[in-house]
């Protein structure tokens, strides 16, 4: 079974289905709020011609979500699948954003959780990048049990950012 990078995936508090080009209104009016941007290296992806660009590297990647509260159905942000190992062993989760209000615990929790279930069901280790100033992304890293791999920097294969960490989630169950 090969792996789907936008599956529909179904929580008690978010719905998150594949990212689609009519979404950009919806997703921007989250985006737009500068203090979510305040600890990455793209500070400036608040105004609206820098989140272009990213919202159409996210369409054209076929592996980004959009993230509703499921109460509601509000737009409450975006992440996605990336960087599939050739070997099937791990994929990224990444590039995620959610509206302040949903910050800081139960909202991104079961976001993780529900991408990688999804993940494990296909690979064996999941890895996130997460920016060295980045202080909050490492704490939800730390609340999941990510294990920090390793320090990286590559200006060439990453141009736009500074010194990233890579985290992993092993699948503990997968008998790879």
């Amino acid at each position: 079974m090969s792996f789907d990078l936008q599956p529909i995936l179904t929580g008690h508090l978010i719905y998150l289905r594949p990212l689609q080009e009519n979404d950009f209104e919806s997703l921007y009016t989250v985006a737009s709020d500068d203090l979510i941007w305040e600890q990455h290296p793209q500070k400036d992806r608040h105004q609206k011609n820098i989140f272009q660009k990213y919202f159409q590297s996210a369409i054209q990647s076929k592996g980004a979500l959009l993230i509703q509260d499921v109460k509601t159905n509000e737009v409450i942000g975006s992440s996605r699948y990336y960087e599939l190992d050739s070997n099937g062993e791990y994929v990224f989760i990444g590039y995620t954003f959610l509206a302040r209000k949903y910050w800081g615990g139960v909202f991104n929790h079961e976001l993780k959780k529900l991408m990688i279930n999804h993940a494990f069901k296909h690979v064996s280790e999941v890895r996130f990048h997460v920016g060295e100033k980045n202080l909050r992304s490492q704490k939800a890293m730390e609340k999941i049990g990510a294990e920090l791999l390793e320090k990286i920097f590559d200006p060439i294969k990453y141009p736009d950012l500074d010194v990233r960490f890579i985290y992993s989630v092993k699948n503990k169950k997968a008998s790879r």
